[in-house]
This record gives structure tokens, C-alpha cells and sequence, in this order.
């Protein structure tokens, strides 16, 4: 498949404007105007069965443009390391807000199928079931620890073994700033398990705020820039210590560069890589 966005990089143009349409609506508007427009296009494809991994990738191509319409500039690095990932991969990240679920397929399924770790009652959601369904996820209830991990262990192992890129978010909930206290080691585990390289994804999305009575219906726009950054990939065969340690530096390295702030206890012998 052509990649939406080819590599190495891709940065919005700088003499970007977005259609007269958003440039008249509010923010807030266009923003979710455009989430909403994505879910009704995955929603109709689903009915069809017909979302696949292009379908995935084509409406989130979509969504990011859309993003940019309302106001969000991307700048997206290190695209170039996933083709140089042969087999499965664990994509492992920091988790800001909505926007990179929405973001990621596409700049991932050109090089591998993507499958998500999800929670199980996404699977019955009145207005995502359908669309959840119809992709290779791996489903998490959040209430059973040890059936978790079993889920996510043995899933993992089955869709990296396919080929897939495996996407981790390993932390207890969506937040800005990156709390390395609580950013576990579920990733590189299931990525030594199944011998597969992990990449890690540095990520700043709270363009997309989280809100405060509905998580996905934030605030939009506090900041312009939407940054992704791909890390080189890091062999299974490092200790778990020095897989986890890596990840974190990685991100926590991007992260501080972009101004997000960083709490929690690091590990001591974590490098940048």
C-alpha cells in the first residue's frame, strides 16, 4: 500500500489554510464536526462489511486532514523506522487524548496491519460496536487484572505472529503529562514473549483535550501543533529493564522537548535512544 504520508516525515505546511467553511465555524465545531463525519464514514463501511485494514487507513487519513481543517498542524517524524521492522512489531506509546487512535492506522497500516488493545465494552458500544468489531483488536475488561494480562499476552503473541503492528498505550488512563510511575511494563513483555521489535511512538495530542464529564468531548485547540515521533526499533532480545528503559527515555526526551510536563520516578538506567 502507498503510504497516506510518505517518509520520513511529514510537517503541515506552513502556508496551509484551512477552507472557508472552518475558517468561519468555531474551533470546536469543525473539530468534532470532522470526528463525527470520520465515525459515520467507518460506521457505513462496517454495516457493509466492508472496513478493513484500507477502510482503516483511508478514514484516518481523512480524520487527520479534517484536523487540519479546524486549526491542528502534525508534524510527524521517524515514519522511515517502520519499514525497516520485518515480521510483527509492538508499537508502544504515551496516551494524551483521542486523537492518536485516530491518527495512527493510517500512518502504520502501510507498513503492517494494526491491531489496538481495547477495552471489552468498546465491542458494545452503541456508536463504535460495529466499527470495533470489525477490526483485529485484542478486548481488555479493566476489571480482572490477571485475565487482562492473559488476554493481552496470549492476543499479542497471536496477532504479532500474523505480522501486525501490536499498539500499546501502558497506562492507567489518558493524561497530559507523562507519568513514568504508571507507564508499566505490559508492552516489552508481550514483545520478548512473541521475539518481536519494539518501536516506540512519542506522542503530543492535546490539541485534543480530554474533558471533564465525557473523557472525549474536551476542550479543542489549547495548542496548535500535534506532534508523533517514531522511534528506531529496539531488539527483544534487551532485558526487560533495558527494553522498558529505552521506551521511556524515548519518550520522555520528546516529550520534554515539546514542552509537556513529566512526573513520576524514572528508571535509573534508562538511555535515550
Amino acid at each position: 500500500m502507498k503510504p497516506y504520508f510518505p517518509p520520513p516525515e511529514y510537517h503541515t505546511p506552513a502556508d496551509f489554510r484551512p477552507r472557508l467553511l472552518h475558517r468561519l465555524l468555531p474551533r470546536g465545531l469543525s473539530f468534532y464536526s470532522g470526528v463525527l463525519r470520520c465515525v459515520a464514514r467507518a460506521q457505513y463501511y462496517a454495516a457493509r462489511g466492508r472496513f478493513d485494514q484500507t477502510e482503516l487507513g483511508n478514514t484516518s487519513a481523512l480524520a487527520i486532514r479534517l484536523f487540519e481543517q479546524s486549526g491542528a498542524r502534525f508534524h510527524i517524524t521517524g515514519l522511515d523506522h517502520l519499514g525497516t521492522v520485518k515480521g510483527g512489531a509492538v508499537i508502544i506509546g504515551n496516551h494524551m487524548s483521542s486523537l492518536e487512535t485516530f491518527a495512527l492506522p493510517c500512518l502504520v497500516i502501510p507498513f503492517k496491519p494494526i491491531c489496538f488493545v481495547i477495552k471489552e465494552s468498546l465491542l458494545h458500544h452503541p456508536l463504535f460496536g460495529a466499527i470495533m468489531r470489525a477490526q483485529t483488536t485484542v478486548a481488555v475488561s479493566r476489571t480482572n487484572p490477571r485475565e487482562d494480562l492473559a488476554a493481552v499476552l496470549k492476543g499479542g503473541e497471536r496477532v504479532l505472529g500474523e505480522g501486525c503492528a501490536f499498539c500499546l498505550f501502558p497506562q492507567s488512563t489518558r493524561q497530559v503529562p507523562f507519568d513514568e510511575s504508571k507507564f508499566n511494563t505490559l508492552g516489552v513483555k508481550v514483545a520478548r514473549r512473541a521475539g518481536a521489535a519494539v518501536v516506540p511512538v512519542a506522542l503530543r495530542t492535546d490539541y485534543w483535550g480530554n474533558g471533564s464529564v465525557v473523557k472525549d468531548m474536551g476542550p479543542v485547540g489549547r495548542c496548535r501543533d500535534v506532534n508523533i515521533a517514531f522511534g528506531a526499533p529496539l531488539s527483544p532480545e534487551l532485558s526487560q529493564a533495558e527494553l522498558h528503559g529505552q521506551v521511556v527515555a524515548f519518550i520522555r526526551e520528546h516529550l520534554t522537548r515539546w514542552g509537556v510536563p513529566i512526573i513520576g520516578a524514572a528508571p535509573a538506567s534508562a538511555t535515550a535512544v
